[in-house]
């Protein structure tokens, strides 16, 4: 793989709870603007790992640095400060509020009610949310809830997006639509998603990390990881054609 410029990078990221080693001296760099995909079967470790990038877990050994900045051990929303932007499993929003609510509570500390209305309108496209601006949140389906939390991310104008199975649960129409969002995303940030789901995976993937008891398998771009017999003895089985 060609050298990046490390927007991200950890270097010999160790995880131990008691015995057991959850993530073992894990090297990993994303460069500015790449669109990465963690994968591996349960407990592989890429859980672990993400919670670690995101501050809810504190490394036993190993650095992670953001823009050369060290981050290991920093709360999430001291993380977030510094440009990166979490959304996890299960939708983080206000149920009670209309769309754009959501998204505007989100920007609201970056810049005049003009520009904040600006950039409001514009994450609202971006999700494809805009025909649903002030409807609630609560009357929305599964997979629209889970893209205005993207939006209220990316209404925080990060610089690198972490996105943790962000299809789950959703249609294939969705699903697909998510892809979408996705990829115009990544067209101005960094993104890296954790995804179970092969199909969207391959959807999305320039470069895909394979995580296997708790170190990198792997790491390549999309079609040389799927034709690969390790990930296939590992993860993929016989369920998954390249």
């Amino acid at each position: 793989m060609p050298d990046l410029v490390p927007l991200l990078e950890t270097k010999n990221l160790t995880m131990r709870f008691g015995g057991v080693v959850a993530n073992d001296d894990v090297s990993f760099r994303l460069g500015e603007m790449e669109l990465r995909c963690l994968i591996g079967p349960n407990g592989a470790g890429k859980s672990t790992f993400f919670k670690m990038l995101t501050g809810q877990l504190t490394p036993t050994s190993g650095s992670i640095a953001f823009r050369g900045q060290p981050i290991a051990g920093q709360l999430s929303h001291e993380i977030a400060r510094m440009g990166v932007g979490i959304k996890t499993q299960i939708p983080n929003v206000f149920n009670g509020l209309s769309v754009r609510e959501n998204v505007w509570l989100a920007a609201r500390r970056k810049g005049t009610p003009k520009t904040i209305k600006a950039m409001v309108d514009e994450v609202l496209d971006k999700i494809r949310l805009t025909h649903r601006a002030e409807d609630i949140v609560g009357t929305l389906s599964h997979g629209q809830r889970q893209w205005v939390e993207i939006g209220t991310v990316l209404a925080g104008d990060p610089q690198l997006i972490l996105l943790d199975e962000p299809a789950a649960g959703m249609t294939d129409d969705e699903t697909f639509r998510t892809g979408e969002i996705i990829r115009e995303i990544n067209q101005s940030r960094a993104i890296v998603v954790v995804e179970h789901d092969m199909e969207f995976i391959k959807m999305i993937a320039k470069t895909v990390t394979v995580f296997h008891q708790g170190r990198i398998l792997i790491e390549d771009d999309c079609a040389t990881v799927l034709a690969d017999q390790r990930v296939r003895d590992v993860y993929l089985g016989k369920k998954v054609a390249a």
